[in-house]
């Protein structure tokens, strides 16, 4: 049958007074009685108790003491089921003890003492979350978002004592669930604070040079290892994915100035890189000549020793054939003389027998002569 409609609620009562499930009264306690009323007689209390429960039961029959067993078993089986759980393959299982961080669970079927002893907290461990530095994201009344400097996070002081602006990200999992659900209060907001003071130790040992232009990885990954060590030191249960550099400007007040000088660096190093061109092309062509005439020297000693030599020798064998005889030998060497002397010179015979008549033999005109007679004719037959 259905609940009881006499009385005040499913427990019966007196029409008048709204008692509680122990009996009638103004509800100030068992029994209800006012001011100076005697305390309720527990064995009454539990045996209408009782008698309420038989006329819940269907039938309003009564329950044995197997019966109620059942019951308490059966009530007792299905509060002990809730204490399953599936921890799903991006999450952790956090299990609370009274409220108190006892272990965590890997991804599976589990099970932990039911509620309210034992609850189970499942934080997704594989999503990745981010936290901006130097700038937040706005909305500009078109449905964009336009980014918005922040300039107390954004400006640093670099290693040779120059402003930079910087803007990054970091973007970071959970690591240990239990550690990051009770060892910081505000782990987003951590990571942040944490990340900045990296980052400005880094940027605080690096030129603005380096900064700018070949040295941005080197600053994601020290900053990275830097921030994981301080987490880690902060026992916040986080790991770090990576350090992304978005942004890194002069300041905005001076960046003509900077642009100016940026120029002028670029300008030099140009004009360098056309001297060093220049000097790798000119110094091999110079090298080569100077092993040019140094061969050729080489060369002229070589001749000029062996021509020496060969002199010397002649000599020796003239003065050794002059001492073996001298009138041969100065005859032939009147006689070579001569012949050197007069080979390229033109000569005139004189006949001494002829008496005042000196004949004229020229012999270089009658060569000449007859040489232009047997020269063949331009496009004669040959």
């Amino acid at each position: 049958m259905g609940w009881n409609q006499q009385g005040g609620g499913p427990w019966g009562g007196g029409s008048g007074g709204g008692g509680g499930p122990w009996g009638s009264g103004n509800g100030r306690g068992f029994g209800g009685g006012g001011p100076g009323s005697q305390p309720p007689d527990l064995e009454d209390v539990l045996r209408r108790g009782q008698d309420r429960l038989r006329r819940l039961l269907p039938g309003g029959g009564g329950l044995g003491g197997k019966s109620l067993a059942l019951v308490l078993m059966l009530g007792l089986g299905l509060w002990l089921l809730t204490g399953f759980y599936r921890v799903s393959t991006d999450e952790q299982g956090v299990v609370l003890r009274f409220g108190e961080f006892t272990h965590t669970t890997p991804p599976g079927l589990h099970y932990h003492l039911p509620y309210p002893i034992e609850t189970v907290l499942l934080p997704k461990v594989t999503r990745e979350n981010r936290v901006e530095l130097g700038f937040r994201g706005q909305g500009d009344g078109r449905g964009r978002t336009v980014p918005r400097d922040v300039l107390e996070e954004s400006l640093m002081l670099t290693g040779d004592e120059n402003i930079i602006d910087i803007d990054f990200s970091v973007v970071w999992v959970i690591k240990d669930a239990g550690a990051y659900l009770f060892n910081l209060r505000d782990p987003a907001g951590a990571v942040g604070w944490a990340a900045e003071s990296a980052m400005r130790e880094v940027i605080g040992q690096t030129r603005i040079q380096v900064a700018l232009t070949e040295g941005r990885q080197s600053i994601e990954d020290r900053t990275k290892e830097l921030l994981q060590a301080l987490l880690d030191e902060y026992k916040a249960g986080i790991q770090v994915r990576r350090v992304q550099l978005l942004k890194v400007d002069p300041p905005s007040q001076v960046v003509d100035a900077f642009n100016d000088v940026q120029r002028a660096r670029a300008d030099r190093e140009r004009l360098s890189n056309e001297a060093d061109a220049y000097r790798n092309a000119i110094i091999p062509e110079a090298r080569g000549q100077a092993e040019r005439l140094l061969q050729e020297a080489e060369a002229y000693k070589e001749e000029i020793v062996n021509r020496a030599q060969g002199d010397a020798s002649r000599f020796t064998a003239v003065y050794q054939a002059y001492k073996a005889d001298r009138e041969v030998t100065t005859r032939r060497l009147y006689l070579e003389t001569m012949e050197e002397v007069l080979a390229g010179a033109n000569k005139v015979l004189v006949d001494k027998a002829s008496a005042g008549v000196i004949p004229y033999l020229p012999l270089p005109q009658l060569q000449a002569q007859q040489g232009a007679t047997k020269a063949p004719a331009p496009g004669g037959n040959r």
